[in-house]
């Protein structure tokens, strides 16, 4: 038999948020009190770039999302294989590999 005083948590998702907002970098900082991620998107031959969401947590927080994200990989790498985190990315002259267009 279920537990009649379980609560359900409903979350809401906009079709706007749904979208998502690519980002190719992250800036993670703290204080004694919180945890700053944000995420930035890096244009190739653009040497500015505009933080383009910010997600504050606190420590317990940031701390259960570092373990979703070790779990969350670890399953994606028994489905699809190892994922490289040894190409460190460059960003200077924020070449990003492909062609360079002339005008």
């Amino acid at each position: 038999m279920e537990n009649q005083n379980e609560q359900q948590l409903n979350i809401e998702l906009t079709d706007e948020i749904a979208e998502g907002i690519y980002s190719n970098l992250a800036i993670i900082t703290h204080s004694h009190s919180e945890f700053i991620l944000d995420f930035v998107k890096i244009m190739p031959g653009v040497p500015k770039a505009k933080v383009k969401s910010r997600i504050i947590l606190t420590p317990q927080h940031a701390k259960r999302l570092l373990n979703a994200l070790k779990d969350n990989i670890n399953k994606f790498e028994e489905n699809f294989g190892l994922v490289d985190d040894n190409n460190p990315l460059d960003l200077s002259p924020f070449n990003f590999g492909g062609p360079t267009a002339q005008a």
